[in-house]
Formats: C-alpha cells, sequence, structure tokens
C-alpha cells in the first residue's frame, strides 16, 4: 500500500529533493525525544518544528533537536527582531495548516522565514515532521535548508 503524500511531501516531489519517510503507529501528538526512540535515532538527530511570532506581528519558524529548548534571545536575534514569542497551541492550524504534534517547516499556508539549529549540519541525514502526527521525514540537512529556505543558526538554550 502506497503511503498518502503529505503537503511537505508533495514540496520535496516537485523540487526533486530525495528523502525518505516513516511512518510511526502513533494515534496522538508525541514529544520529540519519544519520536526519537520509536525511531532507534539519537535525540539530537530527530528535530521538531516550532512557530513564532515577533512583537511586530511578523511568524518565524525554528527546528531545534528533540530534548533542547529554543532560546528565545537566539531566536530573535536569527530574525533580526527586538523580541521573540512562540505562538498560541490554538493558532497553529488556521496560521500554518497543520496540527500539533504533526507541523512541518515544509508546505505550511504560507511559507515563513525559517531557520534551524546548526547542530543539524553534524548529521548526514535528520528527521523532522512530514505534516501529519506520527509521520516522519528523514533527509539531508543541506537539503532541507534548500527545500524551506532554511538558515542554520545557533538556537538552543544551553
Amino acid at each position: 500500500m502506497k503511503a498518502k503524500k503529505t503537503n511537505a511531501m508533495r514540496h520535496l516531489d516537485t523540487l526533486k529533493l530525495p528523502y525518505e519517510h516513516v511512518e510511526l503507529n502513533l494515534k496522538e501528538a508525541a514529544d520529540a525525544s519519544s519520536v526519537a526512540k520509536l525511531l532507534q535515532a539519537k535525540e539530537e538527530q530527530v528535530f521538531k518544528t516550532l512557530v513564532t511570532v515577533s512583537n511586530d506581528k511578523e511568524h518565524f519558524v525554528f527546528m531545534i533537536p528533540a530534548g533542547k529548548h529554543l532560546s528565545l534571545k537566539k531566536a530573535a536575534k536569527a530574525a533580526g527582531k527586538k523580541k521573540i514569542e512562540m505562538i498560541l497551541q490554538k493558532e497553529l492550524l488556521p496560521l500554518t495548516g497543520y496540527v500539533h504534534g504533526g507541523c512541518s517547516p515544509l508546505g505550511m499556508k504560507k511559507q515563513f522565514p525559517t531557520f534551524f539549529d546548526q547542530s543539524a549540519l553534524d548529521f548526514e541525514t535528520i528527521y523532522f515532521s512530514g505534516g501529519k502526527i506520527g509521520v516522519q521525514i528523514q533527509m539531508d540537512p543541506k537539503l532541507l535548508e534548500q527545500a524551506a529556505k532554511a538558515k542554520p543558526f545557533d538556537l538552543c538554550e544551553e
């Protein structure tokens, strides 16, 4: 049986970029650390997608490794903004088209400026949400950089 394509996968297919997708048996959102265990991958190799809003109401997407916390100060610096905060969970679906636990940096309703923690470049491939709970995409972070027009930056709290 062929897997149903998500918007994130269709985006990668349009760009003709190679990726693998993995389907996990998840009925509801799981944190990125739990996903890493299910994938039998290092926590540092599984990235979560976080959506934020700046003091001037501009939205930004940040990807950081499972088990890490986004430094809002570093995120603001990356985005060139005075202040950044997380959006409310209820705003995620109308803004991105994705639900909590299935938010991908690819295939959102609108492309937002995207940054990923520079540690991703330490790996040949990383995992991130494929745009649906239980679907993970595995790909080269340099290709993700191209696909999401993402920039590497030091984003995590120490």
